[in-house]
Order: structure tokens, then C-alpha cells, then sequence
């Protein structure tokens, strides 16, 4: 993890330093919370248990190089957490009272993610809503399943380690879209943007079964820019 994140953020500093000329480059960080889920294939759509979107943090640094008045480049090296979640419950009748009995399993995958997207202004003025899309490339560096069961009371989370590069793919590339407000602050702007991620790679390897699962991720964050 180490080595891939200094790799990262060694590609944004040569970044940095051959766009140093540019005009109003800035420099920016973002962190906030995604809801991953995957595609559900044909196979498992009838399991009395579906995929359910599981909560996870993300956090990013990018640069913002402008092309023209409105549009402009946005490299970033982002963490994100993926993964989906899956709920079993029933019920224990003691004749005059029903006991839920159930689990909460967690599927968390913390990937190093670099999106390329092309950031476009809608308007002038001190208030700017824009839109912003692009490929990106990810990496999973790491990966547990979180388990807790919930039933009069809840257990604390049991967490046990997830193999990646096994039966789960390393790496992972998406499309991501998604729209934002920008408002002048001080030296910068400060801005809350919301994007979806769409996953194109398959995320499980099993031998002689071919099935599509692909990460599916929405997210919000907020952030401040400013220009060097």
C-alpha cells in the first residue's frame, strides 16, 4: 500500500511541476462518504439474500488545470472503500413472543483510485454548478469481511481478512460522472459535488463460472481549492 500510494502521489508532483505554467492551476483536497453495491447476475437474482449498498468513507487530492473559461482537466488520486452488503434474518416464535435473529455481513474493499475527468463550468460569477466525467483506474489494495450479528442485542463487528488478487480482481476500471456547486471562500472555492462510479471489470475470478459482478458506487463530498 505504501509503495502504490507514494507511486500515486509521485505521478501528481510531475503532474504539478509540468503544469506549474499554467495559469490559475489549483491544487485541492475533497473527502466524504460513497454507498457501493455491485451488479447482480442472472444466477443470483433468485437467492432469498440480494446485495444490499454499504456505507464506506473516501478521500481525495487533485489538481484542476484549465483548458478554457469553463473547462478544465481534474487528475485525482482518491481512496475509496467498495464492497456490498448482505442482511439474513429470521425469527424465533417463543409462542407469545417473536425473536429476531439475523447477521450483517460486510463486504469492504479499500481501493487507490486515479480519475481523469473533464470538469465543465455551467456558469460565471461567484456561485458556479458544474458537471464533471471521465474514466478511471483502480487498484485494491485491501479487503475484509465485516460481520456483526443483530438479534435482541447486537455483537460487536468481526472482521476476517478478504484475499485480493485471488478469486478477487486487483484491479478495477470505471466511469465516473457526476455534478457539483462551487462557491468563492477566501483564497479559493469551496464546493460539494455528488458522482456515480460504474464499474466495466469483473470483480470475481472462479474458476469455471463467468460471473459479472461489478462495483457499483455513489458518493458525496465536499472540498476546498485553491490556486497556486
Amino acid at each position: 500500500m505504501n509503495r502504490l500510494f507514494a507511486s500515486a502521489l509521485s505521478l501528481v508532483a510531475l503532474f504539478f511541476v509540468t503544469t506549474a505554467s499554467f495559469a490559475q492551476v489549483q491544487v485541492g483536497v475533497r473527502g466524504g462518504a460513497t454507498w457501493s453495491n455491485v451488479s447482480e447476475p442472472s444466477l443470483l437474482q433468485n437467492l432469498p439474500v440480494q446485495p444490499e449498498f454499504s456505507p464506506g468513507p473516501t478521500g481525495a487530492i487533485f489538481l484542476e488545470v484549465p483548458l478554457s473559461e469553463r473547462v478544465s482537466f481534474r487528475p485525482e488520486v482518491a481512496f475509496v472503500q467498495k464492497g456490498f452488503l448482505l442482511r439474513e434474518g429470521t425469527s424465533l416464535n417463543l409462542g407469545i413472543l417473536d425473536i429476531p435473529i439475523g447477521a450483517r455481513v460486510a463486504y469492504q474493499i479499500q481501493s487507490i483510485q486515479t480519475p481523469l475527468l473533464l470538469k465543465v463550468n455551467l456558469s460565471d460569477g461567484p456561485v458556479k454548478p458544474y458537471i464533471f466525467a471521465g474514466p478511471a483506474v483502480g487498484y485494491a489494495f485491501d479487503g475484509r469481511i465485516r460481520t456483526r450479528a443483530t438479534a435482541l442485542f447486537t455483537t460487536k463487528n468481526m472482521d476476517v481478512p478478504l484475499g485480493i488478487g485471488g478469486a478477487i480482481n486487483h484491479w478495477d476500471f470505471s466511469g465516473v460522472g457526476g455534478l457539483g456547486l462551487s462557491a468563492d471562500m477566501g483564497a479559493g472555492k469551496f464546493f460539494v459535488e455528488a458522482r456515480y462510479d460504474y464499474g466495466f471489470t469483473r470483480q470475481l475470478q472462479v474458476p469455471l463460472v463467468n460471473l459479472p459482478v461489478r462495483n457499483r458506487t455513489v458518493g458525496v463530498s465536499v472540498g476546498y481549492a485553491f490556486t497556486l
